[in-house]
């Protein structure tokens, strides 16, 4: 029995577009024909679009696909269980994922909320909401968000007080640093930039050094973050990036 790519389409859930596209460049090639020359899909045709649609799914580009597809040494329980593998993976990280932001719902929920002139007292001129929605947007649906909108949203005043010295105690410490001409690869400069990681992941969420680097890559790539440390120290983003970079290495 064949079926029609209209017919395939609305099994699948994509568009005809989408199959005549997989079509043009080999990646799913229909078995027949009917009599006017329009594509016709047998049961095998269906399964190959399955087993594409699940590698879309998890983010595979179309070349690697086919390659996947297309090896010559795979078998279909080769197949099955690649896929089993990263399902489950996947599962486990969206079950990680739900698991965080159930309790940062939670928390919203039952905590305490700074009023505008607590955020004055704390923060000064300096408004901590005013980038969250662009916050949520780029990073909303990392687990490191979930994390961190979890333990802040219980943070009292005293709480972000506390925070807010630790971190004005080490941007001080930092821009001594720079300073006095030490090197951003330096013990002193390593220590401190570890000391910066141990904040983010007591206050706000777990940062491994990985995250790190890319934090740090930030400081210097996004104009904001570099005004707001060069208004410390002149060139502090810059050491910080490398001081954080050099640490990353020394702990790999």
């Amino acid at each position: 029995m064949s079926h029609s790519v209209g017919q395939v389409a609305a099994f699948a859930g994509v568009t005809v577009r989408t199959l005549h596209h997989y079509d043009e460049i080999g990646l799913l090639v229909p078995s027949g024909r009917s009599h006017a020359g329009h594509r016709r899909y047998e049961d095998a045709d269906l399964d190959r679009l399955q087993q594409i649609l699940f590698y879309r799914e998890l983010g595979f580009p179309l070349d690697e696909v086919a390659a996947l597809l297309d090896d010559p040494g795979a078998d279909p329980m080769a197949h099955l269980r690649r896929q089993h593998g990263l399902l489950t993976d996947r599962i486990e990280r969206l079950q990680r994922m739900a698991a965080a932001v159930e309790h940062a719902m939670e928390a919203r929920k039952m905590g305490i909320q700074l009023t505008p002139e607590e955020k004055f007292e704390v923060f000064g001129d300096y408004d901590p909401d005013e980038h969250a929605a662009e916050v949520e947007e780029r990073w909303g649906s990392t687990e490191a968000y979930a994390q961190s909108q979890q333990r802040t949203a219980a943070y009292t005043k005293e709480d972000w007080k506390r925070i807010k010295a630790a971190t004005d105690d080490l941007d001080a410490r930092i821009a001594a640093l720079v300073a006095s001409g030490a090197a951003a690869d330096s013990t002193g400069a390593m220590d401190l930039a570890e000391e910066h990681r141990r904040q983010i992941d007591e206050f706000y969420y777990d940062c491994s050094y990985e995250l790190h680097s890319c934090i740090g890559r930030m400081y210097v790539d996004d104009e904001r973050f570099t005004a707001h440390y060069d208004a410390i120290k002149p060139g502090m983003a810059l050491f910080l990036r490398d001081a954080i970079l050099a640490n990353a290495a020394r702990h790999s």
